[in-house]
């Protein structure tokens, strides 16, 4: 007994209690927010246009080639919809149901890393669900949770062909599972799972032989040329769509996924961003409640790393180590970027934990605190509504803070349930609990839907539908429109002209304050402004009308 998890491997057990958690959370997110604008709405954009073209090689949104991600998560959304037919539920567990293989896939590199540790493959995905940002994210539609679960692939990959070597085995099956890894890396969110998984391949002499990969001594000449040939492999994958992709797309597209995904968008990022020690800043809350948990950093003070002879340790350091000083490095910083490299954070807890150290009475004490005046800011938030500038009779449900201050309390007197357990719940309850709090937030100021199916009903009438400004796709996939929406307001003669030449049009804008200029025809709470809809003729006589207070 660790005074955390009993020491022994996962089960089906703990795969129900992930599995458990995870579902949790994701009931909760559908039932209680929309598709979040810009980005869930942008990607459920490209799909709907995807399955309306039948186009499965160049992406598109709102008629022009999309060229910012890899096609592989507009995929999966449309073989959901060809299994189920068109709906709102399907996309939004795509993305998520990575972040649930990525639990399993990291009891799986703990067994594999570890195998005389069979307590670290169990403690591992409760540390990962524990982590409130992983638990936050893993119910949203982002790229990263794909490529966190690639990652994985790769990593177990190198691990399987290092062991097949020292055991005499053949290792090409391990290094078919990392390019497999790196091929639909790519696909998922382009070559950025290079820097995930190349480096811990090249710094295998120094982390493989204290692996435990065997007796025999790993041949370096065919472990690098494995390393190539699994390298080979996920360009091949990638470039199958890649190059009929560009050859289909045109040379814009072509220059645009060859060059912008890769070296371009490493190059723009640059030109904007955040200070090299913005990712030191903000990952210990990121981590949390694990960073506050005492008994953590004593069993981290414990534990020597079998003299620096840990190969475990050593390949989560180049993992994680490389990749954060690169993002680091580079400008253009966004927190789900480190979304792959937690699985490594959570490792490293395990490992350490595996070992044991006797729980203390008020190890439990800084989250407890933490977590209360959490439930307790939950509470006191219908107080404060005013000063959100939330449309009238919108506000948080502050008596959800109650269910965090019960599992707070039920965390501090559940003596017998291992720490670890009650760290992870807590956070589980804090999400939770958040999400159905700012339900009516966030469901009457950022849905779209009802303004899309007012444009959809337009759109059947024959209307032509433009946005003033940039437009993100937004209305898209939750309107079920079946033709571009034109953008305009950006250069004041094409404007006139575009007005000119479609007579019969409505006209999309936003104001910070609602209009009293005029009167529109749709009128709508969006992001703290207000979504306003004019006809085409209104625009036409004041073209400024559209602009105004935006």
């Amino acid at each position: 007994m660790t005074g955390y998890l009993r020491v022994r491997g996962p089960g089906l057990g703990d795969a129900l209690l992930w599995t458990a958690a995870w579902g949790l959370i994701m009931a909760v997110a559908l039932w209680s927010r929309p598709h979040l604008p810009v980005d869930e709405t942008r990607y459920l954009a490209v799909a709907w246009e995807m399955w309306l073209r039948q186009d499965w090689l160049v992406p598109h949104l709102n008629g022009e080639p999309y060229s910012h991600k890899p096609p592989l998560l507009f995929w999966l959304m449309n073989l959901g919809w060809a299994l189920f037919g068109v709906n709102d539920w399907w996309p939004r567990l795509v993305a998520p149901a990575f972040g649930l293989g990525s639990l399993f896939l990291t009891a799986r590199l703990a067994r594999a890393l570890w195998p005389a540790a069979p307590g670290a493959a169990r403690l591992a995905p409760v540390v990962l669900v524990g982590a409130l940002f992983w638990t936050l994210y893993t119910s949203l539609t982002m790229f990263d949770m794909l490529l966190a679960f690639f990652t994985l692939v790769g990593l177990l990959g190198l691990v399987r062909a290092g062991r097949a070597y020292g055991s005499g085995a053949a290792a090409w099956g391990g290094f078919a599972l990392f390019g497999l890894g790196i091929g639909l890396g790519v696909l998922a969110k382009g070559p950025a799972i290079l820097l995930h998984v190349l480096p811990a391949a090249l710094a295998a002499p120094w982390w493989l032989p204290a692996v435990g990969a065997g007796a025999v001594p790993v041949p370096w000449r065919r472990w690098y040329g494995g390393v190539l040939g699994g390298v080979l492999l996920g360009a091949a994958l990638s470039l199958v769509w890649a190059v009929s992709a560009g050859i289909a797309g045109g040379a814009e597209y072509r220059e645009a996924i060859f060059w912008g995904q890769s070296a371009g968008r490493m190059v723009e990022s640059f030109a904007h961003g955040r200070p090299w020690w913005w990712y030191l800043a903000v990952l210990p809350p990121l981590v949390l409640p694990w960073l506050i948990w005492p008994g953590l950093w004593r069993a981290a003070a414990r534990y020597d790393g079998d003299g620096g002879g840990d190969g475990g340790l050593r390949l989560i350091a180049v993992w994680f180590g490389v990749s954060f000083v690169a993002f680091s490095l580079i400008s253009g910083k966004q927190l789900h970027y480190l979304l792959p490299e937690f699985p490594a954070l959570a490792l490293v807890a395990a490992r350490v934990l595996d070992r044991g150290v006797p729980t203390r009475r008020w190890d439990m004490a800084p989250a407890v605190v933490l977590f209360g005046l959490f439930g307790l800011v939950l509470v006191a938030a219908p107080l404060f509504a005013d000063r959100l500038r939330l449309p009238h009779g919108i506000a948080p449900q502050g008596w959800w803070g109650l269910l965090v201050l019960a599992a707070a309390a039920a965390a501090w007197v559940a003596r017998p349930v291992p720490v670890a357990l009650r760290l992870a719940g807590l956070s589980v309850a804090a999400v939770v609990a958040l999400h159905l709090a700012l339900a009516p937030i966030l469901w009457g100021v950022f849905d779209m839907g009802p303004a899309a199916r007012q444009l959809a009903r337009w759109e059947a009438q024959g209307y032509d539908l433009a946005h003033a400004a940039k437009y993100h796709g937004q209305f898209n996939f939750a309107g079920r429109l079946r033709r571009p929406i034109a953008t305009i307001g950006l250069d004041r003669a094409e404007t006139r002209a575009w007005l000119d030449t479609h007579p019969r049009a409505k006209v999309i804008s936003y104001r910070a304050h609602r209009p009293t200029d005029a009167v529109p025809d749709l009128i709508l709470p969006f992001r703290g402004r207000f979504l306003v809809v004019w006809d085409a003729a209104l625009v036409r006589a004041d073209p400024a009308i559209a602009a105004r207070g935006t």
